[in-house]
């Protein structure tokens, strides 16, 4: 067991490769057939191997891998069945985050970090309202606006839609009706407290790449519980994290072991109603950010959740139960069994449907990056404590964190909003111009008066540096220090 991270047994036990952790991974099966268990396992052994992983918590049920497990009879009796030797409970590293702000430090990133193609899918906006919001964000970076938060974005949108017919000539056409849809959808966002996820100070991907004192790697475990209502907030905002780590870490190529494991669940939802554009990056950052270092491992009910482009490239596999009550679930299992190399001594058509609570079919690389064949498997159990932390116990790690008080406290600098509100109350004070006969004195025309305020806006702060993610950049990406 040495030189693979286990997870299972069948006769022998079944491992991750370190080397081929990267290649990507698979975890599916029918709600409460051990997927969460196995993702458990699988962290526990990263972070015993000193890789750090990024985890989203949807059942509020992952916080006890913090605790040494309790003295539980059938775990005892799980790990004298499969023989594990050596075993132990134990806690492991954990960092709490939250995007609210609530249950963790809390997440934020800038709007303009985050770009107007993802932005186009929180905001569920058609074609043409995504080549408006497009636009704003032309004009924000052509003026040299900081777009921070999300009343920075309402700010630009508006200047737009008040001034369409100036900026035909230059960006285009600008549809009123685009503009009011982008800014009812704002309201909906924000009425799902998705403002908080926008601003300052936004977060450092290095303090989700950290390991403890004793080498272990840090478990990031979000609490998504409350997220996940917002379903297509949860899945583009860890888009944007794993497009962020795509963008930003340096090529590695081939490794001993990766650099950071990223656990995606409920990854359909990754999926459902993607526009093709988005499809095309999605498949991009998964192809290549495996030589960054970063291992990605969906974890959903079915393979078919996952389109073919990008399941073909997820080589580590555990497969647990799916039920087939109806012709379509027979159907999903069959195709489900498709994806596993062949093992002429197993069915696994049949396998699929008759595995228990804790088996499942599992397929790891090989040495040589070749699926092994399927076999079935127990998987096994975890070191860490199955019951959830309790408030109590939350609280006082949140305290003791390395980051604790890092991004507690929301910064709001001069950005889009400030300079645009304050050149509109200028603009408001100023006398009218008098009326002369003959050649009349030139006046500024309003582009050339938003282009001097912005541009006074930047010689106060060689901090105005425009950042735009893999999924929507225009500039490129600007390395952020801490201020």
């Amino acid at each position: 067991m040495r030189d693979q991270l286990a997870v299972a047994k069948a006769e022998d036990f079944l491992g991750l490769l370190p080397s081929m952790a990267n290649r990507h991974g698979l975890i599916t099966g029918a709600t409460g057939t051990g997927k969460t268990v196995t993702l458990r396992v699988m962290a526990e052994a990263f972070s015993e191997l000193g890789v750090p992983v990024v985890m989203s918590d949807v059942k509020g049920d992952l916080s006890g891998l913090a605790m040494g497990g309790d003295s539980d009879e059938k775990i005892r009796q799980r790990v004298h069945e499969l023989g594990v030797d050596g075993f132990s409970f134990r806690g492991f590293p954990v960092v709490f985050w939250d995007l609210y702000g609530e249950r963790g430090h809390p997440i934020r990133t800038t709007v303009s970090e985050m770009g107007p193609l993802l932005l186009s899918r929180v905001l569920n906006l058609n074609d043409t309202q995504s080549g408006v919001l497009n636009l704003a964000f032309r004009v924000a970076d052509d003026h040299g606006l900081l777009l921070l938060d999300l009343k920075d974005l309402r700010a630009i949108v508006q200047y737009v839609g008040d001034h369409a017919a100036e900026l035909k000539t230059e960006y285009g056409n600008v549809s009123s009706a685009s503009i009011g849809a982008i800014q009812r959808n704002l309201l909906a966002l924000e009425s799902q407290d998705g403002e908080r996820f926008f601003g300052e100070p936004a977060l450092e991907l290095d303090d989700l790449i950290q390991t403890a004192q004793d080498g272990s790697g840090c478990i990031n475990i979000i609490a998504a519980d409350r997220l996940i209502q917002a379903p297509t907030l949860y899945a583009t905002f860890l888009l944007w994290l794993l497009a962020e780590l795509f963008d930003r870490l340096p090529e590695v190529g081939d490794v001993s072991k990766p650099k950071l494991v990223f656990f995606f669940d409920e990854a359909h939802l990754l999926f459902d109603d993607a526009p093709d554009a988005l499809m095309d990056k999605i498949e991009q950052v998964v192809r290549l950010i495996r030589s960054k270092g970063v291992g990605v491992y969906f974890v959903t009910q079915n393979p078919i959740d996952i389109p073919d482009r990008v399941l073909g490239q997820l080589g580590n596999r555990v497969q647990h139960a799916l039920r087939a009550f109806t012709p379509k679930d027979q159907k999903a299992i069959r195709a489900a069994a498709e994806t596993f190399r062949i093992n002429p001594q197993l069915d696994v058509v049949s396998a699929i449907a008759e595995l228990g609570v804790g088996e499942a079919l599992v397929s790891f690389l090989d040495q040589r990056g070749q699926p092994a064949v399927v076999e079935r498997a127990r998987v096994l159990p975890p070191r860490s404590r199955l019951k959830p932390l309790s408030d109590e116990e939350r609280g006082v790690l949140l305290r003791q964190s390395t980051l604790a008080g890092t991004y507690d406290t929301a910064v709001d600098r001069e950005s889009a909003y400030e300079i645009l509100r304050s050149r509109a109350a200028d603009e408001a004070a100023a006398p009218a111009p008098e009326k002369r006969s003959g050649a009349a004195r030139r006046t500024d025309t309003v582009l050339e008066a938003f282009a001097k305020t912005a541009a006074r806006s930047m010689a106060k702060s060689i901090s105005n540096q425009l950042v735009r993610g893999v999924l929507g950049s225009w500039l490129g990406t600007t390395s952020r220090k801490r201020r």
